[in-house]
């Protein structure tokens, strides 16, 4: 890790900057797949399942047998465990239902709002080095409580043709209708313009790699929303001489096993802190079985010594963290000042980790300095707020002048005559 001093406010946009390449190196390949998934269908899915992912596929879909089959290999304590992490995540997504609001704005007119499951959601689940079925319960768990009908699962086989066993388990368990054994561009461009084994979606959930995020910003040209651009993921700790640095190197390191590129930021007023934090690294390291992968990602991974909390919440800020941990002596300092971040771990006893797996919370999150502007995902990220109205006669008498004289302003003739055609009407 590499230890910066006090760096100047002008060094913080390069000093921050996210080790990803710019959506023009790596769009071109996107478009290329798209366009061939919506000329091709099925026929352009396999060919690139077997370029990128090395598996020839007679059938994409993963059959009730595998299903079946993938259970029993799950062990219980993982079921049991699988189970725990689901039960906290449906807790506290059942918690933000909310009821309809109804208003009458003035005598005679009611307005009020409900909401409405999106019907057809496709959930894009990683593969690779580390099939994440813990993404599985962050997705689906809350589609199911928001009443979606259809809930497709694409996710990249491995060499042999097959999801992960925990995966398979995980999605029947939390209710997806359809799995499909897809991953990458070539899922995202499935799910956008359905083929005869992939249905069209509405919505398209999900982390993966910058190729997967790209995607599924090119899918929101086809009308398919997303839940937010969500790239690789990334960690800021800030912690000062309260913290145990053993427990921040352990934060930092679980965030740098997930993969080459990604990012952790460690802020601290104590230089002690940092050098402590980096010497534990270099201990716990060793005994990780993806030392290699975590070792690259330490190679983009900065500790940054800032002269006060003031400084370091402001930097903070203007990185704007997927995830936020706060390990310090003022926490309330940086729980009331923080504005930018996807979710926030406080004290020395909350690991990222628990937010990863089982407290409740959502991992899917905003990264790239996008929770500036973008939420993690939620029970509402699944539905859609529809506004009614009715107006009386009363109401419309009430209002009706006040529509015309707009309607009017902005030159719509056709506006005020529907208006004042009841008007009539109701003077007679």
């Amino acid at each position: 890790m590499q230890i910066i001093h006090y760096p100047n406010k002008t060094e913080w946009a390069t000093l921050l900057k996210r080790p990803t390449q710019t959506v023009d190196d790596i769009e071109e390949t996107v478009n290329q797949v798209f366009t061939e998934v919506q000329q091709k269908g099925d026929e352009a899915i396999k060919k690139y399942t077997s370029y990128f992912d090395g598996v020839v596929l007679d059938t994409s879909l993963v059959s009730a047998k595998e299903i079946n089959e993938a259970i029993a290999q799950v062990p219980e304590k993982l079921q049991a465990a699988i189970k725990q992490a689901k039960h906290n995540i449906e807790a506290f997504h059942k918690a933000q239902k909310t009821h309809a609001v109804k208003v009458e704005t003035t005598a005679g007119v009611t307005c009020w709002q409900e909401k409405r499951p999106i019907k057809k959601v496709g959930l894009y689940i990683p593969g690779g080095t580390a099939p994440l079925f813990s993404t599985v319960l962050m997705l689906a768990i809350p589609a199911q409580i928001a009443g979606c009908k259809d809930i497709v699962l694409c996710s990249p086989p491995n060499k042999a043709g097959h999801l992960a066993p925990e995966i398979l388990y995980t999605a029947q368990l939390c209710g997806v209708t359809k799995i499909v054994k897809v991953g990458g561009i070539q899922a995202i461009a499935g799910l956008t313009f359905g083929t005869a084994q992939i249905p069209q979606v509405y919505k398209i959930f999900g982390p993966g790699n910058q190729f997967v995020t790209v995607a599924k910003q090119l899918a929101t040209k086809y009308g398919v929303a997303i839940d937010m651009p969500a790239g690789p993921s990334e960690l800021l700790v800030v912690a000062d001489d309260s913290a145990n640095a053993s427990y921040v190197a352990s934060d930092v390191l679980s965030q740098a096993e997930h993969g080459t590129d990604s990012q952790v930021i460690l802020v601290s007023t104590s230089k002690r802190l940092l050098e402590k934090v980096s010497e534990d690294i270099e201990n716990q390291i060793q005994f990780l079985p993806r030392q290699a992968i975590a070792e690259r990602a330490i190679k983009n991974s900065k500790g940054i010594l800032v002269e006060n909390d003031k400084v370091a919440l402001q930097l903070i800020n203007t990185y704007g963290p997927e995830h936020f941990i706060i390990c310090t002596k003022n926490d309330d300092f940086y729980v009331n000042g923080i504005q930018n971040a996807g979710s926030v771990f406080i004290g020395n006893y909350t690991p990222e980790s628990a937010g990863d797996y089982a407290s409740g919370t959502n991992h899917t999150l905003p990264t790239n300095g996008f929770s500036k502007a973008y939420s993690g995902v939620n029970l509402d990220s699944f539905l859609k707020n529809m506004t009614f109205q009715k107006i009386s006669k009363q109401g419309l008498l009430h209002i009706g002048e006040t529509i015309e004289l707009m309607a009017e302003a902005e030159g719509l003739q056709a506006h005020k005559n529907a208006v004042s055609i009841r008007l009539k009407d109701l003077r007679k």
